[in-house]
């Protein structure tokens, strides 16, 4: 038959479109056409898939007028995943494959010159995918590549690591090999065993305020800025904040391995990590939310069920940090071109620092050189509704040599997580959610604000003028700080706390 229909998978997003590769072969003026909106990365396969199958000891109908269709037409297709399906589809419309005998598997994979496959990103996406559309059908995939589909519970993937090796199994019968050779396997469904390795915050000496905040906005999920001047260990707290977060559950996991794959990001290592993603402060906004065409993950997204941290918060362009505003919020980043759009999950904790003039030297009891208006433009860089969604404003001050040279180790990052676990789950058990997730009717509903204590925090809130979400976010973070008391009910020692951290630093005055 002339014609042949090989499936295979084109990434949009988290979501796996579904790509049908048609092959025709025809008579005519030999040449090879490939048409459905392919990018020029796919355009490339009629090179790579003619001399893969030449190396491979196989026939190219070179004398035939080949065109290959990538279904549906207005889908963006991009990468060498199509390589796979691209050189099956031309040796079934060819004959030398029983097409028949490929219905009910999908491809995907890379073809070097000598028919080698390579990986290709987004393998855990795609896999992904089909387990949640309930698709059955086998995922055929290079290594690196199946061993990241092999992650998600219940996929059939086999791993291939030749053309010849696909090529074997769909064959007419008389010629098929052992179907259990090593270049085709079945992978079973296992995650790695991995030891979570984060750095310790017993490195960090002092800062006592500082280290009681990190606890709060690990065991509530809450935001947090750190001012201070340079050397007093802001970054050095901020590389040490996901070690303090729970474990990772398998469904979380799956997805911040999966957008990970999506960059070409993952290993296995890599799995049931918590990410700590720290772009540069030159990081323009898509770098930060996503874009391109197609759309690809952002820094945000890289950091889903993780950290996102940015130091030297001032120096990033205004417009990165005005679109960190949505996402903070909702938990997700929608990326609309006008032929189509995309959505990641963004589920980040943010932790921001920054100095509190440019020199960095205000209020730390050095000279500071810079003038009012130098650090009046400075702070304004970031903007009021910015600074109203991050929950926590710390300031980190400069230690003492005294206090860095003589002061014994701080507490240990397992003994904090301990604590902050355990506040995580008291949330969880009483409302299914984490406390920085509560929204409308849920925050009345679960904060257990005490009389004494709601008297307290109108007061405080209109003395300091502060916001709506100002409000909610204070006492959202007062549950935080009685979830990790032990407390059923918010009193007003809680909501104290919570103000301090809510209340204008005297370094951005």
């Amino acid at each position: 038959m002339s014609l042949s229909l090989v499936q295979s998978r084109a990434l949009l997003g988290l979501e796996a479109a579904a790509v049908t590769v048609e092959v025709h072969l025809s008579n005519g003026l030999p040449n090879f056409f490939l048409v459905g909106l392919a990018d020029t990365e796919v355009k490339e396969a009629r090179e790579r898939v003619r001399s893969a199958i030449l190396t491979s000891g196989l026939e190219f109908p070179s004398n035939r007028r080949i065109t290959v269709n990538l279904a549906p037409a207005d889908l963006p297709k991009d990468s060498g995943r199509f390589d796979l399906p691209i050189a099956l589809g031309i040796l079934a419309a060819s004959g030398q494959l029983e097409g028949a005998r490929l219905a009910g598997h999908e491809f995907a994979g890379e073809l070097s010159l000598s028919g080698e496959l390579r990986p290709v990103r987004g393998a855990l996406a795609t896999s992904l995918a089909l387990y949640a559309a309930g698709n059955p059908a086998r995922l055929v995939l290079p290594p690196a590549s199946a061993e990241e589909a092999a992650l998600v519970p219940g996929a059939h993937v086999i791993r291939a690591r030749h053309l010849l090796d696909v090529v074997a199994q769909f064959q007419p019968q008389p010629n098929a090999p052992d179907a259990a050779s090593e270049g085709w396997v079945r992978l079973e469904c296992s995650a790695p065993v991995t030891s979570a390795q984060y750095p310790d915050l017993a490195d960090v000496k002092g800062q006592a305020g500082a280290r009681r905040a990190l606890e709060i906005a690990a065991a509530g999920g809450h935001s947090l800025l750190l001012v201070g001047p340079p050397g007093a260990g802001k970054s050095m707290l901020a590389q040490r904040f996901a070690g303090l977060l729970p474990p990772m559950s398998v469904p979380e996991a799956l997805e911040s391995a999966a957008v990970a794959s999506l960059a070409g990001r993952f290993t296995l290592p890599q799995w049931s990590l918590r990410p700590t993603c720290a772009p540069h402060h030159s990081s323009s906004a898509v770098a930060l939310v996503g874009g391109g065409s197609p759309p690809r993950p952002g820094e945000i997204s890289l950091a889903h069920h993780g950290v996102l941290f940015l130091d030297e918060l001032p120096e990033f362009p205004r417009a990165a940090l005005e679109a960190l505003r949505e996402p903070l919020e909702t938990g997700r980043i929608t990326i609309a071109r006008a032929a189509r759009r995309a959505e990641f999950p963004a589920c980040f904790q943010l932790v921001a620092a920054m100095n509190p003039c440019p020199c960095g030297w205000l209020g730390s009891g050095r000279a500071c050189r810079c003038t009012p208006e130098q650090v009046a433009r400075y702070q304004g860089k970031l903007s009021g509704p910015l600074l109203d969604r991050i929950d926590l404003h710390v300031e980190v001050p400069a230690l003492s040599p005294a206090e860095l040279l003589e002061a014994p180790a701080g507490e240990g990052t397992a003994a904090v997580q301990v604590r902050c676990e355990a506040a995580r789950a008291r949330a969880l058990a009483r409302q299914g959610k984490a406390n920085h997730a509560l929204q409308g009717q849920e925050i009345d509903a679960h904060a257990g604000l005490a009389t004494d204590a709601a008297a307290f925090l109108r007061n405080v809130a209109a003395r300091l003028g502060w916001s709506a979400r100002g409000t909610h976010r204070t006492l959202k973070l007062a549950r935080t700080i009685a979830d990790l008391a032990g407390a059923h009910t918010v009193s007003a020692t809680h909501v104290a706390e919570a103000a301090q951290y809510r209340r204008a630093l005297p370094a951005l005055h």
